[in-house]
């Protein structure tokens, strides 16, 4: 086992006055001393205000910066600034509408010890209501370690639940800047093609469900009509399509990377390209042009069960779309 890296706890807010002081206080309360920085991204409302009470009379044995952005960045530029900010080796990351356990740190923090080539260490959840109640528990986590092998078999285009994340601070300052909405499938797939990665099989903090959540309005299965179901998919084909770019941007600014790493890493970005042109297809093009993205999904392991369920659709009325998934 190596040394224990240090720490900094991020939490991160936008829009988020109503529960910003509860995961202030989950910070505050964490176990072993750390830096930690309440960053809030130019929120219209008073989440800073009420940034800055939560803190108010604080004395314990953590390094406390409360702090908001001039403007608004997005999430992935937001955290891409706090990695220049941040002084511990490992960023550890709290939801500006979530609560972490008291040894949450602590934990994740002894798995980094334990693994020095781990880049990222989630958990489990347990998904609260708005009063802090479980209504889900041990949810969203993955295996307990998974590589590019197990993502590229998957069948599903899964990541670390970003929310339950903590990430070696190289992972962003090594790396080109994070771009885009969405952080969890781009730094799953930097963790993996870096090092290692790891879900700790156990509920580490609780996870706010409510109508903002970013995973939810991106997956938006609340209308079942056809142009929910294209509201839904151009912004999924969109996501899919920067975490393409993101992992093509990594292998270009590692060309140090093992080679089965980068061949591994090449083919996960294909995936992610070829998902986001199946699903532009089926919005856009006449059904003949459906059928090259699809050949290339049918071939790709990660993609083929996706395909098949996709090829059904071929005989199917646009129309219909939005109530058959």
């Amino acid at each position: 086992m190596g040394a224990t890296p240090t720490a900094t706890v991020l939490v991160i807010a936008y829009k988020m006055e109503s529960m910003i002081g509860d995961a202030v206080r989950s910070a505050l309360a964490q176990t072993v001393p750390c830096e930690i920085i309440v960053s809030d991204d130019c929120s219209p409302d008073n989440t800073f205000v009420e940034a800055q009470k939560a803190v108010e009379g604080y004395t314990g044995p953590h390094r406390v910066t409360v702090r908001q952005t001039p403007r608004n960045l997005g999430l992935c530029p937001h955290l891409t600034e706090l990695a220049s900010l941040a002084t511990g080796d490992i960023l550890v990351c709290i939801g500006g509408d979530d609560v972490a356990y008291a040894r949450r740190t602590e934990r994740l923090l002894q798995e980094f010890a334990q693994h020095p080539d781990a880049q990222i260490v989630g958990s489990q959840v347990d998904d609260i209501d708005a009063t802090n109640n479980v209504i889900d528990p041990n949810a969203r986590g993955t295996p307990y370690e998974i590589d590019q092998r197990w993502l590229l078999r998957r069948g599903k285009l899964a990541a670390v639940l970003g929310a339950s994340m903590a990430i070696r601070r190289t992972l962003l300052t090594d790396f080109p800047p994070l771009e885009g909405r969405v952080e969890d499938n781009m730094l799953t797939l930097r963790a993996v093609l870096a090092g290692r990665c790891f879900c700790v099989q156990a509920p580490l903090l609780g996870y706010r469900r409510h109508d903002s959540n970013l995973g939810d309005w991106v997956f938006d299965r609340s209308g079942k009509d056809y142009a929910a179901y294209e509201r839904r998919n151009r912004r999924v084909l969109a996501m899919y399509r920067e975490i393409a770019a993101d992992q093509r941007k990594c292998l270009a600014a590692r060309p140090d990377l093992p080679e089965d790493k980068r061949r591994m890493g090449a083919h996960l970005a294909d995936m992610y390209a070829i998902e986001a042109d199946m699903r532009e297809a089926v919005l856009d093009k006449p059904r003949r042009e459906w059928l090259e993205p699809l050949w290339r999904g049918l071939k790709h392991p990660g993609l083929r069960r996706k395909s098949l369920e996709r090829a059904f659709k071929l005989v199917l009325p646009r129309s219909v779309f939005g109530r058959t998934g």
